[in-house]
């Protein structure tokens, strides 16, 4: 419309300076001669198609020069191929095998404790002792009793290789060291029980119970609480979808956001049993804890690798589209030539996604040109400028 306007406008100007002077459209409309007025049109129509055709020149040459203003800017990006690795990224929680309650195997009075709470113990260190009520005593008697028997018999075992004394003599004193030997052995064992030993080397998380406490065996009269933090593992449900990804070996990154620390590990177990409740199965991950700062029940972050691909395309999720058929399509740029090409929409088969990226299985090749800043605002078939 206003084009229109001026173009008008010019023409009316034009016809009233180089035509007639003294007859304006005001005095020609005044006249009330309705030849005149209709020649007036006519002469002003066709100064108008011929300013449309000056315009229509002059704006053909504006955009030939002014490329800058008729191509929208947008940047390229040059896809190739590279590894591209998937992780499933689940939550679980740190557990050992090695965290147990010592309790007594036996009655009795808690008499000494060796240890504190914090402290490094081996296994079979003794940990504690529980009064005996004489065993002890009996152990030694007993002890120097199996010492005769077994001097008697060794005495007797070389008369007797000499053919000296009988038989019967060499059997009665070998009999009397075997039961007394047995016997000691037993007495030993039941001994040995009022003893509480490392079951295996940790570090004394809690101890329990005081000096002098009357223990029994039992639940609630545990003593300890060992822990070792140099087995520990992750315990984590996969959905049963990742039985095919998931094995023995896979890599896997772990995060603790407490800590603010992230490990490297595999998958050093899967379960054999699909949990019918919730479908999955379990996985146990190694924690390597040479710091010892990684503690049971501690929460984690797991990416497990369940994909690799040494040769995928990867592009940026924001700049793929979809169309009313449902089809995902980007802007491929086609014909470059000085900065200069040509929108080309292109549909494309996308795969797994990761953090901002996407893997293309089909619709692109390493090589190609893919618009990236601007890609929304574009239309299959325009031209565009390149910036980068």
């Amino acid at each position: 419309m206003k084009t229109t306007y001026y173009t008008l406008l010019l023409a009316f100007l034009f016809l009233s300076c180089g035509g007639n002077e003294t007859s304006t459209v005001e005095d020609i409309i005044a006249s009330n001669d309705l030849k005149t007025i209709r020649q007036k049109r006519t002469d002003l129509d066709k100064a108008k198609q011929n300013i449309d055709a000056q315009i229509k020149q002059l704006n053909a040459a504006i955009e030939k020069l002014d490329t800058l203003k008729r191509n929208p800017l947008v940047t390229a990006l040059t896809i190739e191929q590279q590894v591209f690795n998937h992780y499933l990224e689940l939550q679980g929680n740190v557990k050992t095998k090695q965290n147990v309650l010592v309790y007594p195997e036996t009655p009795g009075t808690l008499e000494k404790i060796f240890v504190k709470e914090g402290q490094y113990v081996k296994k079979g260190q003794v940990l504690a002792k529980i009064d005996d009520g004489g065993l002890a005593q009996q152990v030694a008697q007993l002890e120097a009793t199996t010492a005769l028997a077994k001097t008697t018999f060794e005495r007797q075992a070389k008369l007797w290789e000499q053919k000296i004394g009988s038989e019967i003599q060499y059997l009665q004193t070998k009999t009397n060291y075997t039961a007394s030997k047995n016997q000691l052995e037993q007495l030993k064992k039941q001994f040995d029980k009022y003893n509480l030993k490392a079951p295996f080397s940790g570090v004394i998380d809690d101890v329990i119970k005081e000096q002098g406490t009357v223990v029994a065996p039992g639940p609630g009269s545990e003593v300890f609480r060992i822990v070792n933090l140099s087995n520990m593992y992750i315990e984590a449900d996969i959905p049963e979808t990742y039985i095919p990804y998931i094995s023995k070996g896979k890599e896997v990154e772990i995060e603790f956001p407490v800590l603010g620390k992230t490990v490297k590990s595999t998958v050093r177990q899967t379960g054999n049993f699909i949990n019918p409740a919730n479908r999955t199965f379990k996985v146990e991950i190694g924690v390597p804890n040479s710091e010892k700062s990684i503690k049971p029940n501690l929460t984690a972050k797991l990416k497990i690798n369940d994909y690799t691909s040494d040769n995928a395309i990867l592009i940026p999720q924001s700049i793929i589209s979809e169309n009313a058929n449902g089809d995902q399509y980007v802007y491929l740029i086609a014909g470059m030539k000085d900065s200069i090409g040509v929108a080309k929409q292109t549909v494309v088969k996308t795969g797994k996604t990761q953090g901002d990226f996407i893997e293309i299985l089909d619709g692109i090749s390493a090589g190609d040109q893919l618009i990236e800043e601007g890609a929304r605002s574009i239309k299959n078939g325009q031209s565009v400028k390149v910036t980068n």
